[in-house]
């Protein structure tokens, strides 16, 4: 009866090395992998059957492909025929194209008064469009004090008021609702803003790595 299939995901193990005794990071490939049998899985994930380790040894040299130690904890270890190097300049290319297109989420916060004076909101309002145009998050906290906060509702008109002004910008991603002795919402960019920062990001992780 074969085994559950394996893809070609190889995870990094440290272990001591049978020889050397040397702490290692790869997966054993070849004839690092010193046991008496394996479980073979082909080059396309097809289940082989499990195999004495010479035999496994043997069909990779003739098809030109490394034998790769995949899930060392099992019994017998599987074993996967791939080409190794390719795999891990692949891997490699993956996970640099990851880091490259992620970009870190960026939640900015404002707060308010209930009372606020119009210069002053004006000049939170302006923070706010800053924020949203760089494709940041915003998370608006309405300030409530004493008897300020038997009056949810003014600060909820507040925050649809803001939410108005800057909608052409951002959207409300979370509604506004009561946090303790505050109200809070959170406003999202846009898509074209938060576009136009992963660019920028992405533009930035390639001149790194040209340089």
């Amino acid at each position: 009866m074969s085994g559950p299939s394996h893809g070609c995901t190889v995870p990094p193990e440290i272990r001591a090395d049978d020889a050397t005794g040397d702490a290692i990071t790869e997966p054993r490939i070849n004839d690092r992998i010193r046991v008496p049998e394996v479980r073979l899985v082909g080059p396309e994930g097809e289940q082989v059957g499990i195999v004495p380790i010479g035999e496994a040894l043997r069909l990779a040299q003739d098809s030109e492909l490394d034998l790769v130690e995949v899930a060392p904890m099992a019994r017998p270890p599987v074993v996967k025929l791939m080409d190794y190097g390719k795999f891990k300049y692949e891997a490699a290319q993956k996970a640099r194209e990851t880091r490259r297109n992620q970009t870190q989420t960026v939640i900015k916060e404002m707060r308010l008064r209930l009372k606020i004076d119009p210069h002053d909101y004006e000049t939170k309002k302006g923070h706010v469009v800053r924020f949203l145009k760089q494709g940041d998050k915003v998370k608006v906290t309405i300030m409530f004090r004493g008897r300020e906060q038997s009056r949810p509702e003014m600060g909820m008109r507040l925050l649809q008021r803001l939410a108005s002004d800057v909608e052409e910008l951002g959207f409300v991603e979370s509604t506004p609702r009561q946090d303790g002795r505050n109200m809070v919402m959170v406003m999202a960019p846009h898509r074209t803003a938060a576009q136009k920062k992963q660019a920028a990001a992405s533009e930035a992780g390639q001149a790194g790595t040209s340089n």
